[in-house]
């Protein structure tokens, strides 16, 4: 029988933690729009309220750190507009969203503008940190693009005459609120990276509603900024109030009196710190020459009186020469001598002379090898003619010749050819076979005579 995979069982909080890791995967961001109801602030100072309209609610929340980015706190029956995070609250198991950001639903459009703005340039890469260029820590010219009749210009102005009040700073007046105050920032940073006379450029402007700041927010001036070759500082509204120049900037500052002690130097730090170095300079230089001085005075001390070093150099060149012809002389001794030897060897191993001597030594070789050839060949020669005479003496043949014969057994007997020695190996009638100097006899034993030598009396 076919038996299914069990499933792993999951315990509450791994299915919480997997629900919870999905909604702020799949939503990390989202807008919201309701009326608050049961709002309430522990002692934690967190407010807790629920977000509802006519046909379903939500839990939200706003920590205690994000409040103060509040114009004033919400209130039971407003409709708001809220941007944050879904999250899953696992020791009750309800989901619910964490405000980052809260406001009346009069002035929600604006922000969610921002809000898209905001999402559509950071996913371009236009808030990226790679982009953002250096502010020179000490710029020579300051443009300042911003309306000359606001209270941050002169917010600015007094603390960089303060801090340095011989830097040059140039006014660029443009509109910073209205209509007609994006394209005329947008033609102010133009012209300024065209002149190209400024080391840094600070967009300047006090504070306000959402509805103040908006040419800060515009696309075109976001663009504007980024394309800027020159380096932009935005120093927009107070502390609270971000723009989309803030982001696009290469360096944000909360207000323009921030701005001005960010990018313009501090005289008098400067003064005091020219003068240390100038100090520390000074007794870097002395100390250095004192040992300068005491190194001379041991190099003098070391080299002497310098016409004794020129006599004492002419003497070691003088010894240095007769070493030198010395050695000149021996060298070429010891040159003409291995010239000498191998000249001998050299007319010792002439081909020539070789050639005769190889020759002498040949004929020497061939009548050397002529004469014990001889010697050999007479030593053979008396050999043979010494062991021909032994052959004939005890040759069959030679007794044969003296009378004697040989007597074998017939060639019908068994085994045929055999010596007869004995009486003893023949019987009468046997067939044998005399052997003569010249010829043989057949021969039939008629009559044995036996003597003691066979044995028989």
């Amino acid at each position: 029988m076919l038996e299914l995979q069990t499933p792993r069982i999951l315990t509450v909080t791994e299915l919480t933690r997997s629900i919870r890791g999905i909604l702020e995967t799949e939503l990390p961001f989202v807008t919201v729009c309701g009326e608050i109801s049961n709002l309430r602030q522990p002692y934690s100072g967190h407010l807790y309220f629920t977000l509802k309209d006519d046909s379903a609610q939500l839990k939200g929340v706003l920590f205690k750190q994000q409040q103060k980015y509040l114009r004033q706190l919400p209130e039971d029956g407003q409709q708001v507009i809220c941007r944050g995070r879904i999250s899953v609250y696992e020791a009750r198991g309800e989901y619910q969203l964490i405000i980052d950001y809260l406001e009346r639903l009069g002035t929600g459009e604006l922000q969610i503008a921002f809000e898209n703005l905001k999402q559509k340039l950071a996913e371009e890469g236009l808030f990226d940190q790679d982009h953002k260029k250096e502010v020179p820590a000490f710029p020579a010219r300051i443009a300042l693009v911003t309306s000359p009749k606001g209270a941050a210009v002169f917010d600015f102005l007094k603390v960089a005459r303060h801090r340095f009040p011989s830097l040059p700073i140039e006014i660029f007046p443009v509109r910073v609120q209205g209509k007609e105050a994006a394209p005329e920032i947008c033609d102010a940073l133009a012209t300024l990276n065209q002149r190209k006379q400024s080391d840094v450029i600070v967009l300047c402007r006090g504070g306000g509603s959402i509805e103040d700041l908006w040419p800060f927010n515009e696309e075109s001036v976001a663009r504007a900024i980024y394309g800027s070759a020159i380096p932009v500082v935005s120093a927009i509204g107070h502390e609270i109030d971000f723009t989309i120049a803030d982001f696009v900037a290469d360096l944000r500052t909360p207000t323009p009196t921030a701005a001005a002690e960010t990018i313009v130097p501090n005289r008098q730090i400067l003064r005091e710190h020219i003068q240390r170095l100038k100090q520390l300079l000074a007794r870097t230089i002395s100390q250095t020459i004192r040992e300068k001085r005491h190194l001379i005075n041991i190099q003098q001390r070391m080299l002497g009186d310098p016409r004794s070093l020129i006599t004492h150099n002419l003497l070691h060149l003088d010894n240095v020469y007769s070493s030198l012809v010395h050695g000149y002389r021996r060298h070429l001794y010891t040159l003409s001598m291995q010239l000498g030897s191998l000249s001998g060897k050299l007319h010792k191993f002439n081909p020539v002379q070789q050639l005769t001597y190889k020759q002498q030594w040949t004929r020497e070789l061939t009548r050397r090898l002529q004469s014990v050839m001889l010697q050999h060949l007479d030593k053979k020669v008396n050999r043979l003619t010494a062991a021909t005479t032994l052959l004939e003496a005890i040759s069959p043949l030679g007794v044969l010749g003296r009378g004697y014969a040989v007597v074998r057994s017939g060639h019908k007997e068994k085994p045929p050819g055999e010596l007869i020695r004995s009486t003893r190996q023949v019987t009468v009638g046997k067939d044998l076979e005399v052997i003569l100097q010249v010829g043989k006899l057949g021969c039939k034993v008629t009559e044995i005579k036996k003597d003691g030598r066979d044995g028989e009396i």
